[in-house]
């Protein structure tokens, strides 16, 4: 079985000169960086104290989500000759945040709206979502569900 590595480099930038002091002393900005790629500006949620101007870890899952299930759908229809010629999703997630201040996701929904090219099979592009949803990396590795409602036009 082949094993991948993935590394990231986190680097937060929010010490305004009194570090970590008092919790409202300090911001939640941070840079992630991976390689020679360009820097992800982050923070936390704005409801954390976060800057509303840069990534939150939150959105980052949401769109790991979203990413993951692209890239394996554009590679199911690929293989099965259906031409997609734009696709575009709206995801959400739900996180429900705990008295003691923890949380968790409860729902992520991706809602991906495929333009296929004229005449290519609808309906096997629709079935390809719920293999793309099983083969997903990011899906099969989260403890909530992780819902699916394309539209195919």
């Amino acid at each position: 079985m082949k094993q991948h590595t993935y590394e990231v480099r986190m680097r937060w930038t929010g010490n305004d000169g009194q570090g970590t002091k008092t919790y409202k002393g300090y911001r939640r900005d941070h840079i992630i960086l991976s390689a020679s790629k360009p820097e992800i500006p982050g923070s936390s949620d704005p409801n954390f104290r976060g800057d509303p101007a840069r990534y939150n870890p939150e959105e980052l899952l949401v769109a790991s989500l979203s990413a993951c299930h692209m890239l394996w759908y554009l590679h199911l229809c690929a293989l099965n000759q259906i031409s997609v010629v734009d696709y575009r999703d709206a995801a959400s997630g739900v996180m429900r945040e705990n008295g003691d201040g923890s949380g968790e996701f409860v729902r992520v929904l991706l809602k991906p709206a495929v333009t296929l090219s004229s005449g290519d099979d609808r309906a096997k592009a629709n079935e390809l979502h719920h293999e793309a949803h099983r083969l997903c990396f990011i899906a099969r590795s989260v403890n909530f569900p992780v819902e699916v409602e394309p539209e195919i036009q």
